[in-house]
């Protein structure tokens, strides 16, 4: 990767990581579930692996990971979550407010590590200091974060009246919706929303928002669409549509650009350390649910440049939120 290429913001401070307190029981073998409509090679689960190696654990030895977890289709959740409930799995590690949901419905007893947009806003856990249930794990702010998405994408986009939201209906709430209509309507900008269902049609979603005569478009926080980012940063740049993504990492792929934590960082840091401590034993409705405090804004200087827009190396920092992180430049 050439360091000309990205200009990335890093905002906030540093993920607060406590070490666990203790290393898994040498003896045993553990066996893992997942619910996750990314593939196995995706980043987030090479991420937590890596993370789950440097804590001792061996995948087919000391731990055993449940092989028909992922990639999953939405419907296809509640018979695999059976499955792994059958199986007695140690740990249900679910992606997605769907695969929460159906492994939450699967059972009560088996302690499930979430990873989604809005734990508390979607009604998975009572509370993050004290979630309840058999329920934990990791809330991603993708609602603040959307917004805040918005708002750069309004600034890279000078001039620009009509812009765009690519969202998972499955997955952003109709509130949350509407909130980023008002935002943007505050910013004399019209915003058209564009909800898909299942991976199919995303194609067509992006033709139908560029024959609308949007420029721009938000691409919104959901495991689905982060799993169909080359189709949607290849069809993007074919239309000439400027777009901004929910993971850094997307940016540093090609998209134009990104802001959020580092998926890589949530998979090997957090994700991991949460699931050691539910195999020694932490009970999930006394575990807190994290937050990550850590963001990025990554700009593709590529392809901003094929796409005919001229960004500043030192650029400034992200408009100010209720987040309140203070960004400065990091080249990378």
């Amino acid at each position: 990767m050439r360091r000309r290429e990205f200009i990335t913001l890093l905002g906030g401070v540093a993920l607060l990581l406590p070490q666990a307190a203790r290393a898994h029981e040498p003896e045993r073998v553990y066996h893992l579930g997942s619910l996750s409509p990314l593939p196995r090679d995706g980043l987030l689960t090479v991420a937590f692996w890596d993370g789950l190696r440097r804590l001792g654990f061996v995948e087919g030895q000391n731990l055993i990971d449940y092989p028909r977890g992922y990639g999953l289709r939405t419907e296809q959740f509640a018979e695999i979550a059976a499955e792994q409930v059958k199986a007695r799995v140690d740990v249900i590690v679910a992606l997605g407010n769907p695969a929460i949901r159906a492994a939450q419905q699967a059972t009560v007893s088996i302690p499930i590590l979430a990873v989604t947009d809005d734990m508390v806003g979607s009604g998975l856990v009572g509370s993050l200091a004290r979630p309840g249930g058999n329920t934990t794990g990791i809330s991603i702010l993708a609602t603040e974060l959307d917004g805040k998405r918005q708002e750069i994408l309004i600034e890279m986009s000078p001039g620009a009246h009509h812009i765009a939201a690519l969202a998972d209906s499955n997955t952003t709430a109709s509130p949350q919706l509407e909130a980023l209509q008002v935002a943007a309507r505050a910013r004399g900008v019209e915003l058209s929303i564009y909800p898909i269902a299942k991976p199919g049609e995303i194609g067509g979603a992006i033709d139908a928002i560029k024959a609308a005569g949007a420029t721009a478009v938000n691409v919104l926080a959901s495991p689905v669409l982060n799993a169909e980012r080359r189709v949607i940063i290849e069809r993007a740049a074919a239309l000439r549509l400027l777009a901004i993504y929910q993971w850094p990492e997307t940016a540093e792929e090609g998209g134009l650009a990104a802001y959020g934590p580092r998926i890589m960082q949530i998979g090997r840091e957090v994700e991991a350390r949460q699931l050691l401590k539910l195999l020694n034993g932490a009970k999930p409705a006394d575990m807190p649910v994290e937050q990550p405090t850590k963001f990025e804004l990554v700009i593709n200087l590529k392809t901003a440049k094929a796409l005919g827009l001229t960004v500043p190396h030192r650029s400034s920092p992200a408009p100010t939120t209720s987040l309140n992180e203070q960004a400065h430049p990091r080249p990378i």
